[in-house]
This record gives C-alpha cells, sequence and structure tokens, in this order.
C-alpha cells in the first residue's frame, strides 16, 4: 500500500504543474481568470499524465537494474511505489471526471 507521504509528494506535483502551466497559454477548458495566463485542463491533465509515465519508465527502469543485479532493492519498491500512487492519483481523477459528466447527463434540459 502507498504512504501518505508518497501520496502528498504526487498531489504536490500535480500541483507543482498546474502552476507551471499556469506560466504558458494552451487551449482547451481554462482554469482560474480565463486570461493570458489561464492553465487549460487539457495541458495540466497531458503533463500529469506525462508524469505518470515518466514514472512507469523509470520504474520499469530499476526493476530490469535490480533483474540483471546493479540495483538495490529498496529502489525497486520506492520506484514502484511512486508509479502505484500516481496511477491511482490519476484513476481518481478520472472517477472524478466520469462522476461529474454522469451528473450533467442527468440534468433536466
Amino acid at each position: 500500500m502507498a504512504s501518505p507521504l508518497a501520496a502528498a509528494s504526487t498531489y504536490a506535483n500535480i500541483a507543482r504543474l498546474a502552476t507551471d502551466s499556469g506560466r504558458t497559454a494552451g487551449a482547451g477548458l481554462a482554469v482560474g481568470g480565463g486570461g493570458q495566463g489561464s492553465t487549460s485542463f487539457t495541458s495540466v491533465l497531458k503533463e500529469a499524465i506525462d508524469h505518470v509515465n515518466e514514472l512507469g519508465r523509470k520504474s520499469e527502469a530499476q526493476t530490469r537494474a535490480a533483474a540483471n543485479g546493479k540495483s538495490n532493492m529498496v529502489d525497486v519498491v520506492t520506484a514502484v511505489s511512486e508509479t502505484e500512487v500516481a496511477i491511482d492519483a490519476v484513476v481518481a481523477v478520472r472517477d472524478k471526471v466520469i462522476n461529474a459528466y454522469e451528473e450533467i447527463m442527468r440534468m433536466p434540459i
């Protein structure tokens, strides 16, 4: 099971991505004031998914290195745990988006 520290780190990374991408203008649903410095939901989501993919690649590299006897098992477990927490966060966001969509579809016209 993932530790609270790893979950907090993942949420902090997502928050950092949101603030970093706020410096660039993007297309899509804007988050914030809607002005020039607004962050698009699409860019935040894309960067978060890219971050999860990068964590997955690092985890796989650590696993391969451990299989070859070139890595410490603690590093492998840490990398896999970080990836698991990041994926859990993405799944939670996905579930919230789906629930919001379903709620919108139930609204009377």
